[in-house]
């Protein structure tokens, strides 16, 4: 057999074997051709089914085909000998629910909205003319080439590339590191501007920039970051992060950088017209300075000298009249103004101050008399409560060489020298034991009596002296 008799005995049988079947599984990439024909993956967690609707059954469709929706599709298997591929021709779709991998995504983007993650007021401006690019994608797709193609066309800057998976298990933790390995770079070092980005794909492809921790590291990027994930109907988590969303990559270099050919020739003309305008300036200004004739000097101070002489004129005449209202204004208040008033009001005011001053001299000895009664009040007072009164009666204060007061033999004993308060001086005292003499010197300068020796302490007591 040949090959091409082998497929069309395979897709006969296939055809015949499963004529009318109903499928019900997740859709995963779905495609809208320009012919209006459909071309999806239907699958479940082992296995994927290429599926086909021809454009009749997809314009009757009640619902929009989303990528992540679950559907029962019924329809005919057969074959595709150009890729020897079975494929499944449907004729009917329905909604079966919403896929897990959407209900994920969802639940997840409603727990990061509320946390503020969304909102706009965290997203930075994007530097209008970046020195150095970033770029966190695949070293071997087509997202680096597109970048840096479209970047060297329009202003070429520094590129670094991290290399990053950005698809499978491993591509979420490399994204995220890449992203933070930008930011803990040296100042001066790192990119002013970071673009993650990747070609399209289903959204198994694109899950890893749904990731949490990919999103989290986006957010708290310090780095301005552009998303350019997937194509321009794909939405992944870390676009409603990022300080601005790309298309495709290449519009994320678009976004990135200025054209330079227009910054030139923006230059160039705001240059052009900058000249323009200090040329009509120059102009304008010389015309008016020529139109400008200064008069003669002569004439000026003809015109002052007038003003002058009027406002001379006026001011005599002035003064004249304003001494004679001053005059009559004086000679009124002289008329009011006589001796004799102000010497009674005198005698008067004498005569109250003689009366305030005799009232002051009997109050002011009882207030004296007064105060003089409670300071005598307090020094008895003070004199009873003083410890000089107790030491008059026969007392002793004892005090250590820095002056604290001795309460015990124990706390004597300890001392080298001690000092003893009478009521008529002190004497220093040494602490012997209670079979020796006590040494005590007089330190004040008149001579003082001796005390008498103290009765001997029992033994098991002591003694200071």
């Amino acid at each position: 057999m040949t090959v091409s008799e082998l497929s069309s005995a395979l897709k006969r049988t296939i055809e015949t074997a499963y004529e009318q079947v109903r499928v019900r599984g997740e859709l995963g990439r779905v495609t809208i051709a320009r012919s209006g024909h459909m071309y999806a993956d239907l699958k479940d967690d082992k296995a994927v089914l290429n599926t086909i609707m021809w454009k009749g059954q997809v314009a009757g469709l009640a619902f929009r085909p989303e990528e992540g929706l679950e559907v029962i599709a019924t329809g005919r298997l057969s074959t595709y000998p150009g890729r020897s591929n079975y494929q499944l021709i449907a004729s009917d779709l329905r909604p079966a629910g919403a896929g897990a991998l959407m209900a994920l995504l969802e639940e997840r983007k409603k727990k990061l909205a509320a946390e503020g993650l969304f909102d706009p007021h965290h997203k930075q401006e994007l530097p209008f003319l970046p020195r150095t690019i970033g770029v966190v994608t695949s070293p071997t797709g087509a997202v680096i080439r597109d970048i840096l193609h479209r970047i060297r066309d329009r202003f070429p800057v520094r590129v670094i590339l991290w290399p990053a998976l950005v698809q499978g298990d491993a591509a979420a933790a490399q994204i995220e590191m890449a992203i933070r390995g930008f930011n803990a770079m040296p100042e001066g070092q790192r990119p002013d501007t970071l673009i993650v980005g990747r070609g399209g794909g289903s959204i198994e492809d694109l899950w890893p920039f749904n990731e949490e921790n990919v999103v989290r590291a986006a957010f708290e990027s310090q780095i301005p970051l552009i998303s350019a994930v997937g194509h321009e109907t794909d939405t992944t988590l870390i676009d409603y992060v990022s300080d601005a969303r790309a298309p495709t990559p290449t519009g994320a270099a678009e976004i990135a950088v200025p054209v330079r050919a227009e910054l030139l020739v923006s230059v160039d003309e705001l240059g052009q017209r900058t000249r323009r305008g200090l040329l009509r300036l120059v102009q304008r200004m010389h015309e008016r300075t020529g139109a400008v004739r200064l008069p003669a000097p002569e004439r000026l101070l003809q015109t002052k000298q007038q003003s002058y002489d009027h406002a001379a004129t006026r001011l005599q005449s002035a003064l004249r009249q304003a001494t004679a209202a001053k005059r009559v204004v004086f000679s009124n208040v002289a008329a009011a103004l006589r001796v004799e008033p102000l010497r009674a009001d005198r005698r008067r005011r004498l005569a109250m101050l003689r009366a305030v001053a005799e009232r002051a001299r009997p109050a002011l000895n009882r207030v004296l008399a007064r105060h003089r009664e409670r300071l005598q009040a307090h020094g008895q007072l003070l004199d009873t409560l003083s410890h000089h009164a107790t030491l008059k009666r026969g007392f002793a204060i004892v005090r250590d060489a820095k002056g604290k007061t001795i309460r015990s033999i124990k706390a004597g004993q300890t001392q080298d020298r001690l000092t003893v308060d009478f009521a008529d001086g002190s004497l220093e005292a040494v602490p012997v034991s209670t079979d020796k003499p006590a040494l005590a010197k007089p330190s004040a300068p008149k001579p003082a009596a001796k005390p008498k020796p103290r009765a001997k302490a029992k033994p098991d007591q002591g003694s200071l002296f």
